[in-house]
């Protein structure tokens, strides 16, 4: 059977693709088509994890520049609502409360109270020894009234402590508090 001009064509054609990917093969390094695709796996996680580092960025500069705390970044650690706090301030004055809020420029206290020095004005010779008297006053009874809230000003906040329950100044509000 005489070949056909065409299909000589044809089969050289063949070759010569065969061929050029024989050395295109060659060319590149031998990996699995496993690794391929973990390869692109790993680009996509890399991405998604760059997308979420910058809106986390984003986020926590839009809070740090608007007085708004998004990551609630504020309040890790901290003690809030149910837990008998002391805060002592820079002028020496310690107040006893709940901390209700806190924000990077001022913490909420409620339920407050804050010791009271009850000195003799003229103390007799025999008396100058005796130390002043501390009294527990609820904010409130005072002569302008305040309310039993209190916005207080970080910067003028040395430092806060939780109080222990058999503490002496929470068994002093429970009295208080039973009293009423």
């Amino acid at each position: 059977m005489p070949i056909r001009k065409s299909s000589v064509d044809e089969r050289e054609k063949i070759l010569n693709l065969v061929h050029r990917a024989e050395k295109e093969e060659a060319s590149v390094p031998f990996m699995p088509a496993a690794k391929k695709r973990s390869n692109g796996f790993l680009k996509t996680l890399a991405i998604v994890a760059m997308l979420i580092l910058v809106v986390f960025i984003i986020i926590y500069g839009v809070s740090k520049y608007t007085k708004t705390d998004f990551l609630k970044l504020g309040n890790l650690g901290k003690q809030t609502g149910e837990t008998w706090q002391a805060v002592f301030l820079s002028n020496g004055q310690v107040y006893f409360g709940h901390i209700t809020k806190r924000t990077k420029e001022e913490i909420t206290l409620k339920d407050i109270y804050y010791l009271q020095v009850n000195k003799q004005i003229q103390p007799s010779e025999e008396n100058q020894d005796i130390q002043p008297e501390l009294s527990l006053v609820k904010l409130g009874n005072e002569l302008h009234g305040p309310v039993d809230e209190m916005k207080i000003n970080r910067f003028h906040i040395l430092f806060t402590e939780g109080l222990k329950d058999d503490s002496r100044v929470v068994g002093a509000i429970k009295d208080y508090n039973t009293k009423k």
